[in-house]
């Protein structure tokens, strides 16, 4: 358990700490939220620049690193569609794209690391991790201009749809990402484990 599998670690606690913020009742509660996302999502870069940097990079560390990114950009996003009256109805479908396809390749990582293959994060994941941070951080902002400012309008408007768009791009991009990990690791599910000695 070194430093970069600690702040990995942390972003799992940052969630729950987010989550009871944005219940909360009191103003600058949401903008706490916010900065507290932000610093979780630092600790996505971090975690891996120290791990590369004093050569700390481990096995445990490739996969907790991509689970704990599953964990708070999924965990967000429920929260964000449980927030009364804030997304619109649909989209808890966008919600059920990016929950299925996290699901999916947990397991496609659980089947690889039972034959002792460990799968690194994909550039493409990395892609869709970067959009749906920007989509939580701007629907945040403009959720924030809202309750802890009091503002409308305009402003938070332009904001909450920007936040929305991105949304939309993220769970494509997820579902892009997806396929890519399918196509590249089916195999693993095609393939019997080395001992296998079953009959085809």
């Amino acid at each position: 358990m070194n430093l970069p599998n600690l702040l990995s670690l942390s972003r799992i606690a940052f969630l729950f700490v987010i989550a009871a913020l944005l219940f909360a009742d009191f103003k600058g509660a949401v903008l706490s939220a916010l900065v507290l996302f932000i610093i979780a999502a630092i600790t996505d870069w971090a975690d891996g620049y120290v791990a590369r940097r004093f050569k700390m990079i481990t096995d445990f560390g490739k996969l907790m690193d991509a689970l704990a990114d599953k964990v708070l950009m999924v965990g967000m996003f429920v929260i964000l569609v449980a927030h009364p009256d804030f997304l619109p109805r649909w989209s808890l479908f966008l919600v059920l794209v990016i929950i299925g396809r996290e699901f999916l390749i947990t397991g496609l990582r659980l089947v690889a690391a039972s034959r002792g293959v460990v799968l690194a994060a994909e550039q493409g994941g990395k892609i869709k991790t970067v959009f749906q941070i920007v989509a939580c951080s701007i629907l945040l902002l403009a959720l924030s201009l809202s309750q802890d400012f009091g503002m409308s309008g305009g402003l938070v408007s332009t904001f909450y749809w920007i936040g929305m768009a991105l949304f939309v791009v993220a769970a494509a991009l997820t579902l892009q990402s997806g396929g890519t990990y399918m196509t590249k690791y089916w195999y693993l599910f095609s393939t019997p484990p080395a001992g296998d000695k079953t009959e085809q």
